[in-house]
């Protein structure tokens, strides 16, 4: 972009040269060009610089402020995470979630074997106290224990 604001005034000069020569070579062609258009064609050539440089000071205006976003945009790319960064972070998430994932599968791993364990010796207490019912049963007799069953009824 500073290029082209360099090349804006040397354009001016190579235009007025342009216009000097014309000028110049008229002259010579003419010499009797009057005052009048002498001073018409000064006029010209001083209203042309004019706009020359209010046309460069434009550009000047316009390239700084193009060149100052550009500036802002580079500092606000410079606060962009890269893409490295990015997959650190995910990848550094994404390792601790697995290893949270493991320990509670060990924790239900273990809680499912102690419910195991639990649940054969409660199996084993309960078949141990049916056996014990049982036996206690065969040592007493089904007369008796209708016999004692009468006995206690009141009567009416």
């Amino acid at each position: 972009m500073s290029r082209l604001v360099n090349y804006v005034p040397r354009l001016a000069v190579f235009v007025a040269g342009i216009v000097a020569g014309v000028l110049t070579a008229s002259r010579r062609e003419r010499e009797g060009i009057g005052k009048a258009a002498e001073q018409d064609l000064k006029r010209s050539i001083a209203d042309l610089e004019s706009r020359l440089k209010a046309h460069e000071s434009a550009n000047a205006t316009r390239f700084a402020q193009v060149e100052t976003r550009l500036d802002e945009h580079a500092v606000k790319l410079a606060d962009i995470p890269s893409t490295a960064q990015i997959v650190g972070a995910m990848e550094q998430l994404l390792s601790k979630t697995m290893t949270s994932l493991d320990e509670r599968l060990s924790t239900q791993a273990h809680s499912i074997e102690a419910l195991k364990t639990t649940v054969t010796q409660t199996d084993n207490l309960l078949e141990r106290v049916l056996e014990s019912l049982d036996s206690l049963q065969t040592y007493t007799d089904p007369a008796e224990l209708a016999r004692d069953s009468l006995a206690q009824r009141p009567t009416v």
